[in-house]
Protein backbone atom coordinates (compact mmCIF):
# COMPACT_ATOMS: atom_id res chain seq x y z
CA UNK A 1 0.00 0.00 0.00
CA UNK A 2 1.55 3.30 -1.01
CA UNK A 3 2.26 5.77 1.76
CA UNK A 4 0.01 8.76 1.14
CA UNK A 5 0.78 11.91 3.00
CA UNK A 6 -1.32 14.33 5.02
CA UNK A 7 -1.88 17.87 4.11
CA UNK A 8 -3.47 19.32 6.93
CA UNK A 9 -3.28 22.42 8.85
CA UNK A 10 -3.77 23.82 12.63
CA UNK A 11 -7.57 24.71 13.09
CA UNK A 12 -9.82 25.71 16.30
CA UNK A 13 -13.45 25.71 14.79
CA UNK A 14 -17.05 25.73 16.53
CA UNK A 15 -16.65 22.83 19.48
CA UNK A 16 -13.72 21.91 18.56
CA UNK A 17 -10.08 22.55 18.41
CA UNK A 18 -7.51 20.08 16.37
CA UNK A 19 -3.55 20.07 15.31
CA UNK A 20 -2.52 18.66 12.15
CA UNK A 21 0.63 18.86 10.65
CA UNK A 22 1.59 19.92 7.51
CA UNK A 23 2.74 17.21 5.16
CA UNK A 24 3.13 15.35 8.09
CA UNK A 25 3.29 11.27 6.81
CA UNK A 26 0.34 9.80 8.10
CA UNK A 27 1.99 6.40 7.77
CA UNK A 28 1.07 3.02 9.21
CA UNK A 29 3.92 2.08 11.50
CA UNK A 30 3.96 0.09 14.49
CA UNK A 31 3.62 2.57 17.90
CA UNK A 32 7.26 2.71 20.30
CA UNK A 33 7.14 -0.66 22.50
CA UNK A 34 6.40 1.25 25.71
CA UNK A 35 2.63 2.19 24.26
CA UNK A 36 1.46 -1.54 24.64
CA UNK A 37 -1.98 -2.02 22.59
CA UNK A 38 -3.92 0.93 21.71
CA UNK A 39 -6.77 1.78 19.31
CA UNK A 40 -8.40 4.25 17.89
CA UNK A 41 -12.39 4.67 18.11
CA UNK A 42 -14.15 6.70 15.68
CA UNK A 43 -17.79 7.74 16.67
CA UNK A 44 -20.94 8.55 14.26
CA UNK A 45 -24.22 9.68 14.99
CA UNK A 46 -26.45 10.80 12.00
CA UNK A 47 -25.68 9.95 8.37
CA UNK A 48 -26.63 12.00 5.27
CA UNK A 49 -29.35 14.56 7.10
CA UNK A 50 -28.97 17.65 5.96
CA UNK A 51 -31.14 19.13 8.05
CA UNK A 52 -28.40 17.85 11.45
CA UNK A 53 -25.17 19.09 10.23
CA UNK A 54 -23.92 19.38 13.73
CA UNK A 55 -24.75 15.69 14.33
CA UNK A 56 -24.37 14.08 10.51
CA UNK A 57 -22.06 12.72 8.22
CA UNK A 58 -21.95 13.13 4.63
CA UNK A 59 -22.89 10.28 2.52
CA UNK A 60 -19.75 10.63 0.25
CA UNK A 61 -18.31 11.56 3.37
CA UNK A 62 -18.72 8.29 4.87
CA UNK A 63 -17.81 6.09 2.34
CA UNK A 64 -14.86 7.67 1.81
CA UNK A 65 -13.71 6.64 5.60
CA UNK A 66 -14.99 2.74 5.05
CA UNK A 67 -12.82 3.08 1.56
CA UNK A 68 -9.62 4.11 3.64
CA UNK A 69 -10.24 1.53 6.06
CA UNK A 70 -10.88 -0.72 3.39
CA UNK A 71 -7.46 -0.09 1.38
CA UNK A 72 -5.61 1.44 4.00
CA UNK A 73 -2.95 -0.69 6.51
CA UNK A 74 -5.91 -1.11 9.20
CA UNK A 75 -7.04 -3.16 11.50
CA UNK A 76 -10.99 -2.91 11.49
CA UNK A 77 -11.78 -5.20 14.80
CA UNK A 78 -15.21 -5.95 17.18
CA UNK A 79 -15.32 -3.29 20.01
CA UNK A 80 -15.08 -5.81 22.54
CA UNK A 81 -12.52 -7.31 21.45
CA UNK A 82 -10.62 -4.52 21.22
CA UNK A 83 -11.48 -3.70 25.12
CA UNK A 84 -9.95 -7.33 25.95
CA UNK A 85 -6.87 -6.68 24.71
CA UNK A 86 -5.76 -3.29 25.71
CA UNK A 87 -7.48 -4.64 29.75
CA UNK A 88 -4.93 -7.41 29.26
CA UNK A 89 -2.37 -5.62 27.88
CA UNK A 90 -2.62 -8.33 24.87
CA UNK A 91 -1.15 -7.46 21.53
CA UNK A 92 -3.30 -5.98 18.73
CA UNK A 93 -2.18 -4.77 15.18
CA UNK A 94 -0.83 -1.83 14.43
CA UNK A 95 -3.66 1.02 13.61
CA UNK A 96 -6.48 -0.92 14.95
CA UNK A 97 -9.71 0.62 14.88
CA UNK A 98 -12.76 0.71 16.34
CA UNK A 99 -16.57 2.22 14.36
CA UNK A 100 -19.27 3.34 16.75
CA UNK A 101 -22.76 4.49 16.28
CA UNK A 102 -24.65 6.49 18.70
CA UNK A 103 -28.16 6.23 18.38
CA UNK A 104 -30.14 3.77 16.56
CA UNK A 105 -31.63 6.48 13.77
CA UNK A 106 -33.23 5.63 10.52
CA UNK A 107 -30.06 7.43 8.49
CA UNK A 108 -28.39 4.69 10.03
CA UNK A 109 -30.32 1.75 8.96
CA UNK A 110 -30.92 3.02 5.46
CA UNK A 111 -27.27 4.69 4.72
CA UNK A 112 -24.39 3.41 7.24
CA UNK A 113 -25.57 -0.54 7.86
CA UNK A 114 -25.76 -1.66 3.70
CA UNK A 115 -22.24 0.46 3.01
CA UNK A 116 -21.07 -1.22 6.45
CA UNK A 117 -22.26 -4.61 5.46
CA UNK A 118 -21.20 -4.41 2.54
CA UNK A 119 -17.95 -3.49 3.31
CA UNK A 120 -17.52 -6.39 5.92
CA UNK A 121 -16.77 -4.26 8.70
CA UNK A 122 -17.70 -4.75 12.31
CA UNK A 123 -19.22 -1.53 14.46
CA UNK A 124 -21.03 -1.43 17.89
CA UNK A 125 -24.56 0.67 17.93
CA UNK A 126 -25.48 2.17 21.18
CA UNK A 127 -29.07 2.62 21.38
CA UNK A 128 -31.51 4.84 23.48
CA UNK A 129 -34.52 2.10 24.54
CA UNK A 130 -36.88 4.74 24.71
CA UNK A 131 -36.05 6.29 21.31
CA UNK A 132 -36.74 3.08 19.42
CA UNK A 133 -39.89 2.95 17.40
CA UNK A 134 -40.64 6.63 16.60
CA UNK A 135 -42.09 7.05 13.50
CA UNK A 136 -39.56 8.45 10.28
CA UNK A 137 -36.36 9.10 12.49
CA UNK A 138 -35.58 5.46 14.87
CA UNK A 139 -35.23 2.14 13.83
CA UNK A 140 -37.77 -0.39 15.25
CA UNK A 141 -37.51 -3.20 17.58
CA UNK A 142 -37.70 -5.65 14.57
CA UNK A 143 -34.88 -3.93 12.22
CA UNK A 144 -32.65 -3.90 15.88
CA UNK A 145 -33.05 -7.67 15.55
CA UNK A 146 -32.61 -8.40 11.89
CA UNK A 147 -29.27 -6.31 12.43
CA UNK A 148 -28.30 -8.45 15.48
CA UNK A 149 -28.94 -11.76 13.23
CA UNK A 150 -27.13 -10.52 10.88
CA UNK A 151 -23.75 -10.71 12.60
CA UNK A 152 -20.84 -7.97 13.01
CA UNK A 153 -22.56 -5.78 15.28
CA UNK A 154 -22.41 -5.33 19.60
CA UNK A 155 -25.21 -4.08 20.80
CA UNK A 156 -24.49 -1.13 23.33
CA UNK A 157 -26.42 0.92 25.31
CA UNK A 158 -27.15 4.99 25.44
CA UNK A 159 -29.30 5.24 28.31
CA UNK A 160 -33.01 4.98 27.46
CA UNK A 161 -33.38 8.30 25.70
CA UNK A 162 -30.83 10.77 24.12
CA UNK A 163 -30.67 13.37 26.76
CA UNK A 164 -28.07 14.29 28.88
CA UNK A 165 -27.36 12.34 32.41
CA UNK A 166 -25.14 14.64 34.06
CA UNK A 167 -28.02 16.85 35.83
CA UNK A 168 -30.08 13.81 36.96
CA UNK A 169 -30.01 12.86 41.20
CA UNK A 170 -28.68 9.57 41.21
CA UNK A 171 -31.30 7.71 41.85
CA UNK A 172 -32.96 8.35 38.87
CA UNK A 173 -29.72 7.74 36.58
CA UNK A 174 -29.79 4.30 38.38
CA UNK A 175 -33.08 3.80 37.80
CA UNK A 176 -32.53 4.86 34.12
CA UNK A 177 -29.52 2.69 33.36
CA UNK A 178 -31.01 -0.66 34.75
CA UNK A 179 -34.30 0.04 32.53
CA UNK A 180 -32.36 0.13 29.22
CA UNK A 181 -30.32 -2.56 30.22
CA UNK A 182 -33.07 -4.63 30.87
CA UNK A 183 -34.71 -3.49 28.21
CA UNK A 184 -32.29 -4.22 25.47
CA UNK A 185 -32.15 -7.46 27.00
CA UNK A 186 -35.51 -8.21 26.96
CA UNK A 187 -36.12 -7.58 23.08
CA UNK A 188 -32.33 -8.46 21.69
CA UNK A 189 -31.69 -11.12 23.86
CA UNK A 190 -28.12 -9.81 25.16
CA UNK A 191 -26.97 -8.09 28.20
CA UNK A 192 -25.29 -4.48 27.07
CA UNK A 193 -21.78 -4.53 28.56
CA UNK A 194 -20.84 -1.17 27.16
CA UNK A 195 -22.43 1.95 27.44
CA UNK A 196 -21.80 5.93 25.59
CA UNK A 197 -22.81 9.05 27.34
CA UNK A 198 -25.19 11.07 25.27
CA UNK A 199 -23.13 13.91 24.21
CA UNK A 200 -20.29 12.79 25.32
CA UNK A 201 -21.37 14.66 28.83
CA UNK A 202 -20.08 12.80 32.32
CA UNK A 203 -19.29 13.60 35.39
CA UNK A 204 -17.24 11.88 38.66
CA UNK A 205 -19.93 10.72 39.55
CA UNK A 206 -21.76 9.45 36.60
CA UNK A 207 -19.23 7.04 35.35
CA UNK A 208 -18.79 5.35 39.04
CA UNK A 209 -22.56 4.83 38.58
CA UNK A 210 -22.18 3.52 35.48
CA UNK A 211 -19.40 1.26 36.68
CA UNK A 212 -21.31 0.34 39.48
CA UNK A 213 -24.19 -0.87 37.18
CA UNK A 214 -22.11 -3.54 35.76
CA UNK A 215 -21.48 -1.91 32.35
CA UNK A 216 -18.01 -3.17 31.51
CA UNK A 217 -16.95 0.71 29.49
CA UNK A 218 -18.14 3.86 28.62
CA UNK A 219 -17.39 6.16 26.02
CA UNK A 220 -17.48 9.90 25.88
CA UNK A 221 -16.96 12.08 23.02
CA UNK A 222 -13.26 13.25 23.91
CA UNK A 223 -10.41 12.98 21.49
CA UNK A 224 -7.41 10.59 22.50
CA UNK A 225 -6.29 6.52 21.48
CA UNK A 226 -7.68 4.18 24.16
CA UNK A 227 -4.70 2.07 25.69
CA UNK A 228 -3.75 0.16 29.32
CA UNK A 229 -3.86 3.21 31.04
CA UNK A 230 -7.03 4.75 29.88
CA UNK A 231 -9.74 5.29 32.51
CA UNK A 232 -11.95 2.92 30.86
CA UNK A 233 -15.37 4.52 32.26
CA UNK A 234 -14.80 7.19 30.04
CA UNK A 235 -12.89 5.83 27.35
CA UNK A 236 -12.09 8.24 24.06
CA UNK A 237 -13.79 8.37 20.46
CA UNK A 238 -12.90 10.45 17.81
CA UNK A 239 -16.40 11.91 16.54
CA UNK A 240 -17.26 12.56 13.13
CA UNK A 241 -19.54 14.63 11.74
CA UNK A 242 -19.80 16.97 8.50
CA UNK A 243 -17.11 19.56 9.61
CA UNK A 244 -14.63 17.38 10.68
CA UNK A 245 -15.59 14.91 8.87
CA UNK A 246 -12.65 15.48 5.51
CA UNK A 247 -10.84 12.38 4.52
CA UNK A 248 -7.48 14.12 5.39
CA UNK A 249 -8.71 14.46 9.18
CA UNK A 250 -10.21 11.50 9.41
CA UNK A 251 -6.27 9.73 8.18
CA UNK A 252 -4.95 12.12 10.57
CA UNK A 253 -7.62 10.54 13.91
CA UNK A 254 -6.81 6.91 12.29
CA UNK A 255 -3.02 7.42 12.44
CA UNK A 256 -2.76 8.95 16.46
CA UNK A 257 -1.24 7.50 18.86
CA UNK A 258 -2.06 7.42 22.63
CA UNK A 259 -0.70 10.32 24.54
CA UNK A 260 -0.77 8.81 28.46
CA UNK A 261 -1.42 10.56 31.01
CA UNK A 262 -2.51 10.78 34.38
CA UNK A 263 -3.56 12.83 37.98
CA UNK A 264 -5.92 14.78 34.75
CA UNK A 265 -7.12 18.13 37.15
CA UNK A 266 -10.17 18.74 37.41
CA UNK A 267 -11.14 15.34 37.82
CA UNK A 268 -14.72 16.29 37.34
CA UNK A 269 -15.08 17.48 33.33
CA UNK A 270 -18.19 18.78 34.75
CA UNK A 271 -16.52 22.62 35.80
CA UNK A 272 -17.15 24.02 39.21
CA UNK A 273 -13.95 26.50 38.41
CA UNK A 274 -14.29 28.24 34.52
CA UNK A 275 -11.98 28.24 33.27
CA UNK A 276 -10.80 24.92 34.41
CA UNK A 277 -7.33 24.49 36.03
CA UNK A 278 -6.68 22.09 33.24
CA UNK A 279 -3.14 20.15 34.56
CA UNK A 280 -1.72 16.32 34.13
CA UNK A 281 1.53 14.24 34.34
CA UNK A 282 2.94 12.87 31.31
CA UNK A 283 3.74 8.93 31.07
CA UNK A 284 7.42 8.40 30.11
CA UNK A 285 9.60 7.68 27.40
CA UNK A 286 6.77 9.69 25.18
CA UNK A 287 8.89 12.10 23.29
CA UNK A 288 9.65 15.98 23.57
CA UNK A 289 7.50 17.81 25.74
CA UNK A 290 8.71 20.87 24.97
CA UNK A 291 6.45 20.37 21.74
CA UNK A 292 3.32 19.83 23.31
CA UNK A 293 0.69 21.50 21.93
CA UNK A 294 -2.52 22.35 23.33
CA UNK A 295 -5.60 24.15 21.99
CA UNK A 296 -9.03 24.93 23.60
CA UNK A 297 -12.44 25.44 21.80
CA UNK A 298 -13.32 28.80 20.47
CA UNK A 299 -9.61 30.25 21.80
CA UNK A 300 -7.34 28.24 19.95
CA UNK A 301 -3.69 27.68 21.22
CA UNK A 302 -3.04 28.06 24.09
CA UNK A 303 -0.48 28.49 26.59
CA UNK A 304 1.22 25.26 27.90
CA UNK A 305 3.48 25.33 31.05
CA UNK A 306 5.72 22.42 32.23
CA UNK A 307 5.83 22.88 36.14
CA UNK A 308 8.16 19.88 36.26
CA UNK A 309 9.86 16.91 33.78
CA UNK A 310 6.74 15.43 33.48
CA UNK A 311 3.83 17.33 34.80
CA UNK A 312 1.97 20.04 32.33
CA UNK A 313 -0.70 22.54 33.23
CA UNK A 314 -2.61 24.19 30.06
CA UNK A 315 -3.57 27.99 30.95
CA UNK A 316 -6.69 28.53 29.39
CA UNK A 317 -7.22 32.25 28.92
CA UNK A 318 -11.11 32.73 29.04
CA UNK A 319 -14.18 31.07 30.54
CA UNK A 320 -15.80 28.34 28.62
CA UNK A 321 -19.33 29.21 27.23
CA UNK A 322 -22.44 27.23 28.75
CA UNK A 323 -22.32 23.54 27.18
CA UNK A 324 -19.86 21.71 25.45
CA UNK A 325 -16.35 22.57 25.01
CA UNK A 326 -13.08 20.78 24.36
CA UNK A 327 -9.27 21.41 24.70
CA UNK A 328 -6.95 18.80 22.67
CA UNK A 329 -3.38 18.17 23.43
CA UNK A 330 -0.99 16.16 20.74
CA UNK A 331 2.45 15.84 20.58
CA UNK A 332 4.48 14.52 17.66
CA UNK A 333 4.98 10.71 17.81
CA UNK A 334 7.07 8.12 15.63
CA UNK A 335 6.68 7.96 11.53
CA UNK A 336 4.90 11.37 11.34
CA UNK A 337 2.04 10.15 13.46
CA UNK A 338 0.56 12.26 16.63
CA UNK A 339 0.01 11.27 19.94
CA UNK A 340 -3.41 12.47 21.04
CA UNK A 341 -4.85 13.15 24.16
CA UNK A 342 -8.54 15.41 24.67
CA UNK A 343 -10.80 16.22 27.44
CA UNK A 344 -14.73 17.57 26.88
CA UNK A 345 -15.73 19.31 29.01
CA UNK A 346 -19.48 20.37 30.48
CA UNK A 347 -20.58 24.22 31.79
CA UNK A 348 -23.86 23.65 33.10
CA UNK A 349 -26.40 26.07 31.50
Amino acid sequence: MPFRRVAASLAAVAAWAFLACAGAPAVAAPATPDDGPSAVVFAYNRFGEDQTPSSSIRIDQFEAHLEELKNGDYAVLPLPQILEAVRNQAPLPPRTVAITIDDATRSFYRHAWPRLRAAGLPFTLFVAADAVGRPDTHMTWDELRQLASAGGVTIGALGTTTASLVSKPPVDTRAELRRARDRLQAELGQRPALFAYPGGDYSAALRTLVAEQGFAAGFGQQSGVIHPDSDFRALPRFVMIESFGGIERFRLAANALPLPVSDVTPDDPVLAVNPPPLGFTVGEAVGDLSRLACFASGQGRTQVEHIAEDRVEVRIADPFPPGRSRVNCTLPGPDGRWRWFGVQFLVPE
